[in-house]
């Protein structure tokens, strides 16, 4: 290594820590395979209890996946505020992701509440069951990905600022959240409108 920042190539020449955000990312797209395998499996089926399309409300999903989809313009424009050396609009975009994965998680809950209100609920059947842990495992990566935009923000705020090519990166963290919102895309369509 020649200076602090600069970390070990693999063979490949991709920085190792950006290899090992890939191999982490396609080892989520074959987890999120499985469980998306399984609810289609079950969907359609006939099972005692009240169904998802008795209680979805697609309107209020498509407004809080437009709020998740939002958050990666808000991601693309804090990365390309910190390429471009503006730490001040770097941390507001930071924050304005944040706050996004923040409304579409407490709309998910909200979802929940309802369904379970009106009897759609975690042991009404094997298919509710999917659908809890196959949209609920996808809110779960929605929420460690605020608490990464929140840290990085932080540390943005206490130190010399963020940089792009050492400490807790913000491009790891925007391949992340960008994985996340891709998910939800795939999730919206094979759970909701399919």
């Amino acid at each position: 290594m020649s200076s602090g920042h600069n970390y070990p190539h693999e063979s490949t020449g991709v920085e190792t820590r950006k290899l090992g955000m890939w191999v982490f990312l396609s080892t989520e797209i074959l987890f999120f395979g499985t469980l998306i395998t399984t609810f289609m499996i079950f969907k359609g089926r006939d099972f005692p209890g009240i169904k998802l399309t008795d209680v979805y409300d697609i309107p209020f999903t498509s407004v809080s996946s437009f709020v998740l989809l939002m958050s990666s313009l808000t991601m693309v424009l804090a990365h390309n505020a910190l390429e471009n050396s503006d730490q001040e609009k770097t941390r507001v975009w930071l924050l304005a992701t944040a706050m996004l994965g923040s409304v579409f998680l407490a709309g998910q809950i909200y979802e929940f509440t309802e369904f379970y209100h009106k009897g759609f609920e975690l042991s009404t059947n094997i298919f509710s069951s999917t659908f809890y842990v196959l949209t609920g495992f996808h809110g779960l990566h929605v929420f460690i990905g605020v608490v990464f935009l929140i840290g990085l923000w932080a540390i943005g705020q206490r130190q010399q600022g963020l940089s792009l090519d050492s400490g807790f990166n913000l491009e790891f963290i925007a391949l992340y959240w960008h994985f996340v919102d891709i998910v939800w895309i795939v999730l919206f369509t094979v759970v909701y409108l399919i």
